[in-house]
């Protein structure tokens, strides 16, 4: 059963959908990404058109690191327009099998278009929420997520989830934007905030007890960067909704952090 959706699933859900019907990319309004995508290896998107390889909502590459063996089943939490999706369905082969969900029903229209262009016959997406996803108990050999699991206001819930769809020995793999300790209160209340992937981020040693505490083992995490046109454009979000004044970009800078973070469940 899916949860009641907060004002937090709401103000998210409109933000996506937006960016879904104007086709932006992760740079938004800025220009961080110049003319392709630069989270992910060249090589990696030599297989997909250019429209659909720069249109990333994400903060890293959890493809790459979930290291994906043929006959897979794969599932992506927030797969927004499909990228991870289809990347993933490359690699696990027509043995393997994948599945996206996502809870705005214009990135699950946009998503289908995309796998339905490239022929590709062993993605489906289904609409949900990361709280109560519509899959199966220990069906899924990995979990992967782009910059999605921040957005939620029940990170545990997501975990417990994560563990239930999991088979015994699977892994966890995803890019998300943490925190080195915690944020003002005025930025965490920050709706626009929540979309933008920071006001929702936690202290990254919360997010790794969320993992262990819903049965997950051998927690890894790796930094790596805050995109500076990505904190320019968190500020420009906040403006006019946050005072900022005690909190110039140099804080967000030092607190605020995307990580490469792998789990596994436990045989």
């Amino acid at each position: 059963m899916n949860p009641t959706p907060t004002p937090i699933h709401e103000a998210v859900r409109e933000h996506y959908a937006e960016r879904a019907r104007k086709s932006d990319s992760c740079c938004g309004s800025s220009d961080c990404c110049g003319a392709q995508n630069t989270l992910y290896p060249a090589e990696l998107l030599t297989t997909v058109p250019g429209d659909i390889a720069n249109f990333s909502l994400g903060c890293g590459d959890p493809v790459s690191l979930a290291e994906f063996q043929p006959g897979q089943t794969v599932l992506d939490l927030g797969s927004g327009g499909g990228l991870d999706c289809i990347l993933a369905a490359q690699k696990v082969g027509e043995t393997g099998r994948v599945i996206g969900v996502d809870m705005t029903p214009e990135m699950l229209e946009k998503a289908r278009a995309n796998v339905q262009r490239l022929g590709l016959n062993n993605v489906e997406f289904r609409q949900g929420y990361l709280e109560a996803l519509p899959v199966e108990d220990e069906s899924v050999d990995v979990v992967i997520s782009n910059c999605v699991i921040n957005l939620s206001p029940d990170k545990a819930q997501v975990f417990r989830e994560v563990a239930r769809v999991l088979r015994p020995g699977g892994r966890v793999a995803v890019s998300d934007i943490v925190t080195n300790g915690p944020l003002p209160e005025a930025v965490k209340n920050s709706l626009d905030g929540w979309a933008a992937c920071v006001s929702g981020a936690i202290d990254v040693s919360d997010y790794v007890n969320a993992m262990l505490a819903a049965g997950l083992q051998d927690v890894q995490v790796t930094p790596t960067y805050l995109d500076e046109a990505m904190v320019d454009e968190v500020i420009n979000d906040l403006k006019g909704q946050v005072d900022l004044s005690a909190y110039p970009r140099e804080k967000i800078n030092q607190a605020v952090f995307s990580a490469r973070i792998t789990a596994v469940k436990p045989q």
